[in-house]
């Protein structure tokens, strides 16, 4: 049985309480095999340890972590292997997918241990979580390929007992930012018309946009969540960076299907983004 094959077959997870399941999701940590590595003048490594270090310290602890893409800006096995190493000291099951900094392959061989795990397809109670790759090899906007489709659709169909959350890296809606807009899901119709199809899909989470964003829209919570670095500025025409705290999102899914999120900041710490640069 080849990795994907592997990777596609679920993984149960009993939460820790039987009316809700928590997740929290990081994104976009952009992580260099350089300690020092900076985005836009923030240090990466350091905005990612502030944010686990505030997961940490929620009220309630997760009973999953997903870390939906742009892991590392250079694509490097020491950047994986710094973030495998940070989520296993959390100790909470995390799970990844690929973003288009990322590269899927190192990354399956330098995020697993035993509380990263490479799974795309998740049980937890009345719930279930997939998650995609949407990455396009040398491209910045995404694509959902053919297997990718074909897994979507039938994990689906096979358990449309349990409500769903899906998740992938790419935007499959306009966020309203044009040139962020241009670099999101290619595909984004077929995604959407596939989704439209099943009613027990509640909520589609993604990365990318480096801000938050939510729209609830025939049943589903379309949500979005800030960089644990840099932010864009939203509804901006072109690129350009935004002055908001990194963040991350925890999500509480309930039995009933009803998906309540909130974002949380670092505001705590001071980081200074470089307004210069125009481009990442």
């Amino acid at each position: 049985m080849d990795n994907a094959n592997i990777e596609n077959l679920p993984l149960e997870i009993t939460p820790s309480q039987t009316d809700v399941v928590r997740v929290v999701q990081i994104t976009d940590s952009h992580i260099f095999a350089d300690p020092d590595g900076s985005l836009l003048g923030v240090k990466t490594r350091e905005s990612f340890e502030a944010v686990c270090l505030r997961v940490g310290k929620e009220e309630w602890r997760p009973d999953v972590l997903l870390a939906t893409g742009d892991l590392a800006q250079d694509a490097s096995p020491d950047s994986y292997q710094y973030i495998a190493n940070t989520f296993k000291q959390m100790n909470i099951p995390s799970f990844w997918l690929a973003g288009n900094h990322d590269n899927p392959e190192t990354m399956a061989m330098y995020l697993s241990n035993d509380c990263v795990f490479s799974a795309k397809h998740i049980l937890l109670g009345d719930w279930q979580i997939i998650l995609l790759d949407s990455s396009v090899v040398g491209k910045v906007y995404g694509k959902l390929d053919e297997s990718q489709l074909k897994f979507l659709k039938d994990t689906l169909s096979r358990h449309s007992d349990k409500h769903t959350l899906v998740s992938l890296h790419h935007q499959p809606l306009e966020v309203g930012s044009r040139w962020l807009d241009n670099l999101g899901l290619k595909n984004d119709r077929e995604f959407v018309e596939i989704i439209s199809q099943h009613s027990h899909v509640k909520c589609v989470l993604w990365g990318h946009i480096h801000q938050a964003y939510e729209k609830q829209q025939d049943g589903i919570n379309w949500i979005a969540t800030p960089a644990s670095c840099v932010q864009f500025k939203p509804e901006s025409e072109d690129f350009s960076a935004d002055d908001s705290s990194p963040g991350y999102r925890y999500l509480n899914l309930h039995a009933d299907g009803r998906v309540e999120s909130v974002v949380h900041r670092i505001d705590n710490i001071e980081f200074t983004v470089d307004y210069s640069i125009k481009g990442y």
